[in-house]
């Protein structure tokens, strides 16, 4: 399903129960993230908040604010316009094993593979709502004239359309060095093969038209800024809020680099994404998008510090030099909303979000390593420290081919902590995963450490952006593996003892 703005969306997650509205005001300075920091940490994820009324230093904006919008399994599924993750995520499974027809009933399955397909490639159009309103910051002109559509209270008392200043932009935590952009499909374009990349990376806003650019050095949108940096020519980029919310998703996907995110987001909306040319760069954007956010990077300009900022990983990001993003013009809809996010202590929205990254790209990885079973990322573990991996195990060592092999796959090379357990073990159960650790281990024959890049937000490594790795091998031991004793069997009851059992009352 294709959703024609965020708004859409707003309205499908409401008819299925699946939103809290908040009508009253409510401060875009912390207080949004207590309010959705207690809703995250609810069973199963909570609802959906939206946040009516956001004021910026005590005034009213007219964008309402969405938080926590892909928060759970449900939610997640709804953005999909799937009954399930899990049903998307066969989806990708059949589409990875699809062989040449040898049939005509084949082929016609084949066809219709095809005719799904046929909708992810994106198109361009002339122009689209997110063009309602336009402000270029070369005209000055913009900057009087009063805002369109607005409600009483607010009209002629503000210039239209907004700057970064009067955008509901959050500060979530009390150290956090300024306000975020939390939620922002980064568009940047790698100069020499024109590949178009879609990223997230936090935004720290410094003033009325200029924020940091954090992308982490390992991450395709810093690979195009190198680029730009080598030859000193100025890097168009454009930020996407809002729209259909597989943006969003497929902005944080570990896709494979080259791999266009809006061709993923076609496929799973089922329809191709309409782009629109941006008004101040050549970039391309969704039409559907609510809000864009124009500009560039100067490779002649110095690094700025950026941060502190209250990260996934339950800790605050020191300040660190990053890239200025320069804005030359914001376009809107006429009734935007603001969509957002907070991160900090799990359980958080982002734990769903990647949850279901792994979910639908296990296809993938077991094209890879057809060992294994599945594949769960612990929110305990903040996306990247810890992996557990269930595997059939047929011969010595294969869990160590496993990690190695995982270690080495795009996002996968971040993982601090990779245990792999046997396929009767529910990787999704913590505490199943913990007993066959505790059970399963000795520690000195079991473990195998090595060093590899880390993700640049973890505080614990002694140097920015490499660290040590730990595997675990949690499976039962082969005598291949030097183990010389007999291994043990679990305990389980006699199947006919308990359909006995459960045939009778309590």
């Amino acid at each position: 399903m294709a959703y024609a703005s965020y708004s859409d969306f707003i309205d499908a997650l409401d008819r299925a129960g699946e939103l809290k509205r908040i009508s009253h005001p409510v401060a875009t300075e912390l207080e949004m993230t207590e309010y959705a920091d207690r809703e995250m940490k609810q069973p199963g994820g909570g609802k959906a908040l939206l946040f009516e009324k956001p004021t910026v230093n005590g005034e009213r904006v007219p964008f309402p604010v969405a938080i926590n919008t892909l928060g759970s399994w449900r939610r997640m599924a709804l953005s999909f316009g799937a009954e399930s993750v899990d049903a998307v995520a066969a989806e990708i499974g059949a589409l990875m094993k699809a062989k040449p027809p040898t049939s005509l009933r084949e082929a016609f399955a084949l066809l219709g593979t095809a005719l799904e397909l046929r909708h992810a490639r994106p198109k361009q159009v002339k122009t689209g709502p997110c063009k309602d309103v336009i402000h270029r910051f070369d005209s000055p002109a913009s900057h009087t004239e009063p805002w369109p559509d607005a409600p009483d209270w607010k009209r002629g008392t503000e210039p239209f359309p907004p700057t970064l200043l009067n955008l509901p932009i959050l500060k979530c935590w009390p150290l956090d060095g300024g306000r975020f952009v939390t939620l922002p499909c980064v568009i940047t374009q790698d100069p020499d093969t024109g590949e178009r990349n879609v990223g997230m990376y936090r935004m720290q806003v410094y003033d009325d038209r200029s924020t940091g650019m954090h992308w982490q050095l390992q991450k395709v949108g810093a690979r195009h800024g190198r680029r730009y940096y080598e030859t000193g020519r100025r890097m168009p980029v454009a930020v996407v809020l809002g729209g259909d919310p597989t943006y969003p998703f497929c902005a944080t996907a570990p896709l494979p680099d080259g791999l266009d995110e809006f061709l993923m987001a076609g496929y799973l909306r089922r329809q191709s994404i309409e782009l629109v040319q941006c008004e101040t760069n050549e970039l391309k954007v969704p039409a559907n998008a609510d809000i864009v956010i124009e500009g560039y990077i100067d490779p002649t300009e110095p690094l700025r510090s950026e941060g502190p900022f209250g990260d996934h990983t339950g800790f605050y990001t020191l300040p660190e030099p990053y890239p200025v993003f320069h804005v030359t013009a914001i376009t809107h809809r006429k009734n935007a909303i603001y969509p957002a996010t907070i991160v900090g202590i799990p359980p958080m929205e982002d734990f769903y979000i990647g949850a279901a990254s792994v979910k639908l790209f296990l296809p993938i990885f077991k094209m890879n390593f057809p060992e294994i079973v599945d594949i769960a990322l612990p929110a305990e573990g903040v996306v990247h420290n810890l992996v557990v991996v269930s595997i059939k195990k047929t011969y010595p060592m294969q869990a160590y081919k496993v990690m190695h092999g995982l270690w080495g796959m795009g996002q996968m090379m971040f993982t601090k902590y990779l245990v792999v357990v046997d396929d009767d073990v529910d990787v999704h159960n913590t505490s199943e995963v913990l007993f066959r650790l505790c059970a399963n281990t000795d520690p000195q024959r079991d473990s195998i450490f090595t060093k590899g890049p880390s993700d640049v937000l973890d505080h614990a490594t002694s140097e920015v952006g490499s660290g040590g790795k730990q595997g675990i091998d949690a499976t039962r031991k082969l005598s291949g593996e030097g183990f010389k004793r007999p291994w043990p069997p679990i305990i389980k009851m006699d199947p006919m003892v308990k359909a006995k059992v459960d045939a009778r009352p309590v």
